[in-house]
């Protein structure tokens, strides 16, 4: 009774008219973004993330756009899937595969109801799920001592790769990089500055925010700029999309796709590391074992369209649970929303749920909300959505860099740390170019000062004895966790990978 009280209180946060309006703006300012092939949620949220702190929202507010605009996104990147055969993120690819052949069959407003109504059920499924599980996660948390907490962050470098993961090393090069761009600043027990090379600036270490902006919107822009020139399916960009609503016969077809789906995606959002990408891709191959008696998946078939989008949905809520009760981002988006809550001075952990309940239940109501307000605005306006991606890059990268530069501004007030933006994009770009993902920086750019601060209580604590960080069962099972999450990802990874993309080819293949 104790949650659906604390729920009360949230939706009585949530349904003020600024979190309303915050709400209803993140999730269409999130659904273009997602529509926009290449930006998808990590970068969507990025990009708004000046805009929050420059209206000087406080912070339930604020998470309440940000995530509106995550679980936008998360819906949005269906529409450049099944109108262009082009994806608007990695989850997205999986539609796909039977969204477009349905478009290219006159059904694209169907497809996309449909697929609005599958993200919409996977998504209230995981914000229950999140609802119920993280207090649980919580009172685990509770028994986590220095050790335990190092071991807890050690799991989330290590599994950040993801299971579809290929290369394990470019992810740990990433995750050094992350902890060695923490390191600088003034030493917090010593006083020494640590790789400031005498700039004043630097003292107080690299603000998350100025090198989240740069490395995944400025970045953004660059490639932009040197891959994409506003060109795009033409033939994909004529595609009618004729009905809105798809018929009762279509939704109950796939009401149990959706539902096995949203369960088989929150799982895999819980999991660190494994997010959306692996939510969708189960999803849809499980379903097309258990139903696919005729071959018709790859060729138009609505399960198809539905089981991807419900698992992508429920992984994206799912994503969330670890971040909240534990303080350890279960996706880059949340990574993202994780510096957000740190730059307004609010640490996620087992102390959230006590320490800041109007702010944990205020988002999760603002998430009910959100999903209501998504399914509201999918359907009816899914040709104005449509036109989204009609607009060239040349329109939209200089909004993104404008709203970017002014934002960071804005927040800081320092032309110091617009330069400092510019190297991080310069950064994200080259990163890009050798296929060295981005996550795994700022992970540990947010986590490598309270890693460290761990390790040495744990070890103070034990006088020196490096033991210590194996002392306890938890710790043991951390590890261990930790430890597979690494190894799994170079023996099975490659054939996650390579069955996802065969799956893409096979597709294309038949629509050609």
């Amino acid at each position: 009774m104790d949650i659906f009280a604390s729920l009360g209180d949230g939706f009585a946060i949530a349904l003020t008219w600024q979190n309303l309006g915050l709400a209803l703006l993140g999730c269409f300012l999130g659904t273009i973004m997602g529509a926009l092939p290449g930006l998808g949620p990590s970068n969507g949220v990025a990009i708004l993330i000046p805009l929050a702190f420059t209206m000087g929202l406080g912070a339930t507010p604020s998470l309440i756009l940000l995530t509106s605009v995550y679980y936008g996104a998360m819906y949005g990147g269906r529409i450049s899937s099944i109108l262009l055969n082009i994806p608007g993120d990695e989850p997205a690819m999986m539609t796909c595969l039977d969204g477009h052949p349905m478009a290219r069959k006159g059904l694209a407003g169907e497809a996309l109801s449909l697929s609005g109504i599958a993200s919409f059920v996977g998504a209230f499924f995981a914000t229950w799920g999140l609802i119920l599980l993280a207090p649980q996660l919580v009172k685990i948390a509770l028994l986590f001592g220095p050790a335990e907490y190092f071991a807890l962050f050690a799991l989330a470098f290590m599994t950040l790769g993801g299971v579809s993961s290929t290369n394990q090393a470019k992810s740990a090069f990433a995750a050094a990089l992350g902890l060695g761009l923490a390191m600088i600043g003034v030493d917090t027990q010593t006083g020494v500055p640590r790789f400031t090379f005498g700039e004043v600036h630097l003292y107080d270490g690299l603000d998350f925010l100025v090198a989240i902006v740069g490395l995944f919107a400025l970045s953004e822009v660059f490639i932009f700029l040197e891959e994409r020139h506003g060109s795009a399916d033409a033939e994909g960009r004529q595609l009618k999309v004729g009905r809105l609503t798809p018929p009762m016969s279509m939704i109950k077809q796939t009401a149990p796709t959706m539902l096995r789906s949203s369960a088989l995606g929150f799982l895999a959002g819980v999991l660190p590391g494994a997010g959306a990408s692996l939510g969708s891709f189960i999803s849809y191959s499980m379903e097309k074992r258990l139903v696919d008696r005729e071959g018709t998946f790859g060729k138009g078939d609505p399960r198809g369209v539905a089981a991807p989008e419900a698992g992508n949905n429920a992984a994206a809520g799912g994503a969330l649970v670890p971040m909240l009760a534990l303080g350890v981002p279960g996706s880059g988006t949340t990574a993202v929303l994780l510096a957000v809550l740190l730059s307004l001075n609010i640490t996620p952990g087992p102390l959230l749920f006590t320490q800041n309940p109007d702010v944990v239940w205020g988002l999760i109501a603002a998430l009910f909300i959100a999903n209501f307000m998504l399914l509201a605005l999918n359907i009816p306006m899914v040709g104005l959505f449509t036109k989204v991606l009609m607009v060239p890059p040349r329109v939209l990268m200089p909004i993104v860099a404008m709203v970017s530069f002014v934002g960071i501004y804005g927040i800081s007030g320092s032309s110091f740390d617009l330069m400092v933006m510019i190297g991080f994009g310069i950064l994200g770009w080259v990163l890009r170019k050798f296929d060295v993902p981005l996550v795994p920086i700022i992970l540990g750019t947010l986590l490598g000062n309270s890693m460290e601060n761990n390790l040495r209580r744990a070890i103070t604590i034990d006088n020196g004895d490096w033991f210590t960080l194996i002392d306890s069962p938890l710790s043991i099972v951390l590890w261990a966790i930790a430890i597979i999450g690494f190894i799994l990802p170079l023996i099975v990874g490659r054939k996650v990978k390579a069955r996802m993309h065969e799956r893409g080819d096979e597709e294309g293949s038949l629509t050609d």
